[in-house]
């Protein structure tokens, strides 16, 4: 990531607005996919917007395999294990109340929809002018095809149908493949990419969580939006960890009662305005200052000092002189011509100097 441009990036800033919009509102995405992975849940996620959620008095459908996560707040939880696609459509159907937001969490997909003949059909079914969906899935559970081999993965027909993506991944680890980046050497590989018997979740893993150990901690959230005329909206935004006197060694959901959500939320900034993301500079040539030599790892320095900075300016190039005349407001110089002193050591050669 380079520098970006003063004026695109405040045009980026208005996008800090949109997915602020999309996490408090539900009804500004229909049909949101967040993407996450056993490097970055999306608990914490679902937790803040479960907060503002029941802070704007929207009635909130949870769904899940089991009966011990859902997060406190919600109105509604219904379990999918062992029900097939119909039986849970109907519980969902009688749970939505009449002429009142709603919002349809599913975590994760359950099962038994991907067993669907059309997945992107149920699923829109589920949907009403006031009834948004939230669907998580988990990226490191491989999704059966049971359709014909030349048809679409159940994965790229939810890309597809949904309005936004929001995929999820863990700061520090994003941190290392930007560094690495710029360094010019191979990314590291993290969790199960590594390839080592044992290793499951990688160091930097689920970073939401209260800053310890000199790192800062954090989520980092890649958004595509689809707005109405089909234009889409990518952008990679930061959301920074809890503050430590609001979080422990974990990360649970906030208290639906309290306003944390929504500034958590409103905390939410481009990942290029983070300070460890600044692009690397060994030195300024506009003013010769010398800024982050030492971080770029290098086996000898390639800055320069203050005694080495003063000589260098101390030089005088032997084309000064015939430019002198510019930079006096003279309008004129002498052509170009190289000026010369010759010292004591320079063999003069009339030949040489007629030509």
């Amino acid at each position: 990531m380079s520098n970006p441009n003063p004026t695109s990036l405040h045009h980026r800033r208005t996008h800090n607005l949109l997915i602020q919009k999309i996490l408090s509102k539900p009804d500004t995405s229909p049909f949101t996919l967040v993407l996450d992975s056993v490097e970055q849940g999306a608990g914490a996620l679902v937790g803040l917007v479960v907060g503002v959620g029941v802070a704007s008095k929207t009635h909130i459908i949870y769904v899940s395999q089991t009966s011990t996560n859902a997060p406190s707040g919600v109105d509604t939880h219904i379990i999918s294990r062992r029900k097939t696609a119909e039986v849970l459509k109907k519980e969902i159907l009688a749970a939505v109340p009449k002429g009142q937001k709603t919002l349809l969490i599913l975590n994760p997909l359950p099962p038994s929809l991907l067993q669907t003949p059309n997945l992107p059909t149920y699923l829109l079914s589920l949907l009403s002018p006031t009834t948004s969906l939230f669907l998580i899935h988990h990226l490191d559970i491989p999704i059966p095809n049971h359709q014909q081999p030349y048809t679409p993965t159940p994965l790229l027909l939810l890309r597809y149908t949904a309005t936004t993506i929001l995929t999820l991944s863990s700061f520090p680890q994003t941190l290392a493949k930007y560094t690495a980046r710029n360094l010019a050497r191979p990314e590291p590989l993290f969790g199960l990419e590594e390839g080592k018997e044992g290793v499951i979740v990688g160091l930097g893993a689920n970073s939401y969580a209260a800053k310890g150990g000199g790192r800062e901690g954090g989520m980092v959230l890649e958004m595509e939006y689809r707005r109405k005329s089909g234009r889409v909206v990518e952008e990679v935004f930061f959301l920074p960890s809890l503050p430590s006197s609001l979080s422990g060694t974990t990360s649970p959901p906030p208290p639906p009662s309290s306003n944390l959500a929504l500034e958590r939320i409103k905390a939410i900034t481009l990942l290029d305005e983070n300070p460890s993301f600044a692009a690397p500079t060994v030195m300024d040539i506009s003013n010769g200052e010398e800024i982050q030599s030492e971080d770029l790892g290098g086996t000898f320095k390639l800055g320069l000092t203050e005694k080495q900075r003063r000589d260098r300016e101390g030089v005088v190039l032997p084309y000064y002189d015939a430019q002198r005349g510019f930079e006096e407001g003279g309008g004129r110089g002498d052509g170009g011509r190289i000026l010369y002193e010759m010292g004591e050591e320079d063999d003069f050669d009339e030949e040489e100097d007629e030509i």
